[in-house]
């Protein structure tokens, strides 16, 4: 992790003291970190689409059906990185690592209709670059509460008793519970208070590919004085997001670094919007990249010394999907 910050985490900070809506996305590396006040948002091709702020007109409905194809690494290939994760959590490295792949796939949808068509809580657009859909809340930031909702564990919706299952897996379950503390110690370092007020909340995630069970809670706080109006200090504090790095953090880190085949970039990365008191930001997951042509699509799992190579493979190849029905 970087020890020298990006000075627009100063940026941030001024304009939240001085009650200046923005817009921010910084990369998983925190090395990019993108800033636009309003007018600067205007002036650039950036789409957003969140619950509480929106920055373009609704197109018509499209009769289009969506066609996706991906095309995997294979098994094999996804091996060597889970074999590096493994090994390092059997030495005590880390007890949780988010593992994440780039695997290749083919759309009749432009990035561009894929933004408009998809349902997600969070979307943004970044022309003929990247587009994403996250499910996944960041912080938010609410009259001086912080609250963050962490999201790990997934299993197919179709599965018998998915939800039971789900709760009850022994893998799923120490992941989820390793994110919650984790997150939970993260917050400590910004607020006071810090509690868990939801456990295991069950979300269900309807696509047109693969209708999933997402396992969620909420953690709040009340921000330490020091970080109250400092949207630039709470996010750069908490950075990179524990859900999809790991424990601990550095370390964890160098193991992603040299499992993972491939650069993540934004993917991972957090964005968010500050309307001038308040802060709604997002994890950028499920995301698809533009990169000489093609569309990659980014996704992956926690690891922890219970999974299997099987097991976690599958759970890739199952986040590769699009909410277009």
């Amino acid at each position: 992790m970087n020890s020298i910050f990006h000075p627009n985490f100063n940026r941030m900070d001024e304009l939240s003291q001085q009650k200046v809506p923005f817009f921010f996305m910084v990369d998983f590396l925190m090395e990019k970190v993108e800033v636009f006040t309003e007018n600067e948002l205007s002036a650039s091709s950036l789409l957003i689409d969140f619950e509480k702020f929106t920055n373009f007109s609704f197109p018509h409905k499209s009769n289009k059906i969506l066609e996706l194809h991906s095309f995997p690494q294979s098994k094999e290939t996804y091996k060597k990185g889970f074999d590096v994760v493994q090994k390092n959590l059997k030495l005590g490295n880390s007890y949780l690592t988010n593992y994440t792949c780039k695997t290749e796939i083919e759309t009749n949808f432009s990035l561009e209709e894929i933004f408009h068509f998809s349902k997600a809580k969070y979307k943004v657009l970044y022309p003929d670059k990247f587009v994403f859909f996250s499910p996944e809340t960041f912080v938010e930031i609410i009259e001086n509460e912080i609250f963050t909702h962490p999201m790990k564990g997934t299993i197919d919706a179709t599965k018998e008793n998915a939800v039971e299952v789900l709760k009850n897996d022994v893998k799923e379950k120490a992941e989820h519970y390793t994110v919650v503390d984790l997150l939970r110690n993260d917050l400590s370092m910004v607020a006071d208070e810090v509690q868990v007020i939801e456990f295991q909340r069950i979300d269900f995630i309807k696509t047109k590919q693969k209708n999933l069970y997402a396992m969620s809670s909420e953690i709040s706080g009340k921000l330490k004085p020091d970080f109250q109006n400092k949207i630039g200090s709470v996010i750069k504090t908490l950075l990179p997001a524990g859900s999809i790095l790991g424990a601990p953090k550095a370390k964890t880190l160098e193991i992603i670094l040299e499992a993972e085949t491939y650069e993540r970039g934004f993917y991972t990365g957090v964005c968010g919007w500050f309307d001038g008191k308040n802060l709604d930001s997002c994890v950028m997951i499920r995301f698809i990249e533009k990169e000489n042509g093609k569309m990659y699509f980014k996704s992956g799992g926690g690891i922890t010394h219970l999974s299997n190579l099987v097991d976690e493979y599958q759970e890739m190849k199952n986040k590769i999907y699009v909410p277009i029905l």
